[in-house]
């Protein structure tokens, strides 16, 4: 994406509001001095979505405050000053930043032979490689967002610091969109809808690892059984494996020199080194080993919901979307070198015919390429990079090319996938590995009888199932479609002599296999409706003296719609027929 910009010139639309952002970053701490002239400053990069700067403070941050940094910040673009750059020697530096132990700091984490630059604009200097928009005129529109407390370096040994998180954009239009989008996901946050629908719930005895309450379990496990139908269809094979593996597995696989930091060790009475499984592969691997295999047996599809576990930091773990223990919906092909095409073409299908199923759309390819930690010979490189992008042109696809994000085993194929407000999601991955079947020397016989290594594809469609749980309750808002409804139906009985009804019509839902449950509170029932609807429940199923007289339900919708009474049975058959659609 592109865009026309005050310059007159064209670049790309994340390149310019990187250097717009990292320009307001300047004018905020500008302002933050003019507020508190004692302030000492940390550092102010843009991040994705806006910039932050830290401060040294004499006291919090407020609400006033922040109104008043805004209103320093709007005079200095109202003077549109040049941002002007200049290179000092490091004595210079040290003499201007002498006020300054933090970006002392950094100037000396910079290499005797890097360049020393800062920016001005007004009367404040920053220490700054850029780049930078050309005057503070071309922040046409920012917001401060929150104020937060970050350590310095992240070390919670050094000072905290106050953090101003902001945006800014080129128009307001597009700060308005931004807003919106940004008010839609906290309504969406699926930490806060998953503890308001009793899906999950976290507990600081298990960092970073999911508790799914009995809802949140039948949304997973309706997930897990979508997956295996495609198995069956598609001709994988589901297996299970162990959880702990003597770490001479990983050290095979290349996982130990690349992954190790990222793994959980277990300590045993043994002179032997444990750890728990961060993936499947080697295990995958293992199994295909243990039997001899002729071409006529592949592709060979090994599919595992084994649970995995991976070390990651504190500080990057969020909700269900980055946790330390997780199930992915993973596989492993081993195939021939001329079953990969045909291998892709299902996968591909298989995986848009899903994403389709759950409204996603517009699916992005990236094609990512050979990292600089990788194991294998540059012509294994250069024929797996160049099967994958023949696979992709065979299919028509368009695609992005990713240089150093491959896996360190072998180039990869990655669905990046939008949610209903526009956020990229990558969800889908095809990895192809020729490495896998060497180093733990896996053979099957080929047609003219020699013994070959098996190609290896590294698949998941959803990725990890606890992952796409959380982009899935934001991608609805909470409201699931019928088939994965914890609750598919509520009955509601008018009065307490309407109940026996409503439990009838409860039995008759349940033969059929409909989640269905009775709200016979005390309470009103336009405050049970409203329940009902605050829990996303897709149909409440209203019953009273003229409905158990005829065998009928009123039926109302979480969405508001009111079809109104109905035959019982014409009901439990629009029901019906919404979980087998899947709509």
């Amino acid at each position: 994406m592109s865009s026309q910009h005050p310059s007159g010139r064209q670049e790309d639309l994340a390149a310019y509001h990187h250097r717009l952002r990292h320009t307001a970053a300047h004018v905020m701490a500008a302002a933050v001095v003019e507020l508190f002239p004692d302030a000492k400053l940390g550092i102010g990069p843009s991040i994705e979505d806006g910039f932050y700067y830290d401060f040294l403070l004499p006291r919090p941050l407020t609400p006033e405050d922040l109104e008043a940094i805004a209103t320093g910040m709007k005079a200095q673009i109202a003077a549109k000053l040049p941002m002007q750059r200049r290179e000092l020697s490091r004595s210079e530096a040290h003499t201007l930043f002498s006020g300054q132990p933090f970006k002392l700091e950094v100037l000396e984490g910079i290499a005797a032979d890097t360049l020393i630059s800062t920016y001005r604009h007004g009367s404040f200097e920053d220490l700054c490689e850029g780049p930078h928009v050309a005057s503070t005129a071309e922040v046409k529109a920012f917001k401060l967002l929150s104020i937060a407390g970050a350590y310095w370096r992240g070390d919670e040994h050094r000072p905290m610091l106050q953090r101003i998180y902001a945006t800014a954009f080129e128009s307001q239009e597009a700060l308005d969109d931004y807003v919106h989008i940004r008010e839609e996901a906290e309504r969406r946050d699926h930490r806060k809808l998953g503890k308001e629908l009793d899906l999950f719930m976290m507990d600081p005895v298990a960092p970073a690892s999911p508790f799914y309450l009995p809802k949140g379990t039948i949304v997973y496990n309706q997930l897990v059984e979508y997956v295996r139908g495609l198995y069956k269809l598609y001709g994988y094979q589901e297996v299970i494996t162990p959880q702990i593996f003597d770490m001479d597995i990983w050290k095979r696989s290349g996982h130990y020199d690349h992954y190790k930091d990222n793994m959980y060790l277990v300590a045993t009475d043994e002179e032997r080194e444990f750890g728990l499984k961060p993936m499947n592969c080697p295990a995958h691997a293992i199994m295909f080993g243990s039997q001899v295999h002729s071409y006529r047996e592949m592709p060979l599809r090994f599919a595992d919901f084994g649970r995995l576990h991976r070390y990651e930091r504190s500080g990057v773990v969020q909700g269900l979307t980055r946790v330390r223990t997780f199930v992915q919906d993973d596989a492993h092909i081993f195939c021939t070198p001329g079953q990969i095409d045909g291998e892709i073409h299902s996968l591909v299908k298989m995986f848009h015919d899903t994403y389709r199923l759950f409204n996603f759309d517009r699916t992005r390819i990236v094609l990512s390429l050979r990292p600089d930690s990788r194991i294998g010979s540059e012509e294994m490189w250069d024929r797996a990079e160049g099967i994958l992008r023949d696979a992709l042109a065979k299919e028509g696809l368009k695609y992005q090319e990713a240089p150093g994000e491959g896996a360190f085993y072998g180039p990869k194929v990655d669905f990046m996938v939008p949610d209903a407000i526009g956020r990229e999601w990558q969800l889908g991955t095809i990895q192809l590995d020729f490495n896998l079947g060497q180093r733990f020397d896996l053979e099957y016989v080929a047609e003219d009888g020699s013994r070959q290594h098996p190609v290896v594809l590294h698949r998941a469609m959803l990725g990890s199932l606890d992952r796409f749980m959380g982009v899935l309750i934001e991608h609805y808002a909470g409201a699931f479609p019928v088939w994965l409804a914890p609750v598919q139906a509520v009955v509601i009985p008018i009065a307490d002599r309407h109940t026996a009804y409503a439990r009838q019509v409860e039995q008759r839902l349940k033969d059929e296999d409909i989640r269905v449950l009775v709200d016979d509170r005390s309470d009103r029932m336009n405050s049970k409706i409203r329940d009902a609807q605050m829990q996303k429940i897709p149909y409440m199923l209203v019953v009273g003296d003229r409905e158990a007289e005829s065998k009928a339900v009123a039926v109302r919708l979480r969405s508001g719609e009111n079809p109104g009474a109905m035959p019982f049975e014409q009901a439990v058959a629009a029901i019906n027929g919404a979980i087998a659609s899947k709509t």
